[in-house]
């Protein structure tokens, strides 16, 4: 009796499990293509972007304290992990061109202040630069946030500055006008300041559609930047750049570990944690 009922319940079950190993190595193999760039081999791996906001002592969800960011940023240097920037990302996704291994794109929305005085400390002494979306119309202007002295020291030591517009609004609920003036006149500003004109941008709220990625790709941005939960690889929409977002909890390694190991796997079978 055990005899059949092994043979009509556990072997059906390891045979589904073989076919969903196969079909995983079938999505690794081979060559992959994505309309309008050439065949790329299959070996190109998808690379996670790191989004986080604050880090500080407050109780706000947005906030990791500067312990809880440390620990996460010495796993990534102690496991092999090597930050890369935007222009780096999209050579690899649209020519294949090399990447170091283990990269991961760590990202900052918002501009706050304690970027500088807390986070950058800690990243430049474990190696990694980072890419920060900024407020244009809060730099300078707004105490919570940074200064342009700041930007520009940052910017001098390798870190990137993209933008999240002049005014932080959801850029759905815009008019054509006023949604052109956030994108063009953020990115004047960051180049009068800088001298370079940023080429990638984070949409506010996390708000975009066709129309919002259209008017961001006449404005000469290269990429866009998501809150959409995913890796980047050969099939994302460059105007839609997925990430991982990074919260305070009464767990935030634990959540943090699940995300940079498990997530790629848990991704694939359509789940996440």
């Amino acid at each position: 009796m055990y005899t059949g009922y092994f043979k009509k319940s556990i072997i059906p079950a390891c045979l589904a499990a073989l076919l969903l190993l196969v079909l995983l190595a079938s999505a690794v193999t081979g060559s992959r293509a994505v309309a309008g760039r050439r065949y790329l081999p299959a070996d190109l791996t998808d690379v996670p972007i790191l989004n986080y906001h604050k880090v500080d002592n407050f109780e706000h969800s947005l906030s990791l304290t500067p312990a809880e960011f440390e620990h996460q940023i010495s796993y990534l240097a102690e496991n092999g992990y090597h930050s890369i920037t935007p222009d780096q990302l999209m050579a690899y996704l649209k020519y294949g061109r090399a990447l170091p291994g283990k990269p991961v794109l760590i990202t900052f929305d918002d501009g706050y202040g304690d970027n500088y005085v807390n986070a950058y400390p800690i990243l430049r002494k474990y190696g990694f630069t980072a890419t920060i979306f900024i407020v244009t119309g809060l730099v300078g202007h707004d105490n919570r946030y940074l200064t342009w002295d700041q930007v520009r020291e940052m910017h001098k030591n390798g870190f990137v500055f993209g933008s999240h517009t002049v005014n932080h609004k959801p850029l759905t609920k815009l008019r054509a006008d006023e949604l052109n003036a956030e994108l063009t006149e953020s990115a004047a500003e960051i180049e009068r300041q800088l001298g370079v004109r940023p080429r990638y941008i984070a949409y506010p709220t996390g708000a975009y559609s066709l129309k919002v990625e259209e008017a961001v790709r006449k404005a000469g941005y290269r990429a866009a930047f998501t809150i959409r939960y995913g890796q980047v690889g050969l099939d994302s929409d460059p105007y839609a750049l997925e990430r991982i977002p990074l919260y305070h909890s009464g767990k935030s390694f634990r959540s943090f570990y699940y995300r940079i190991t498990a997530a790629p796997l848990l991704e694939r079978l359509g789940t996440r944690y």
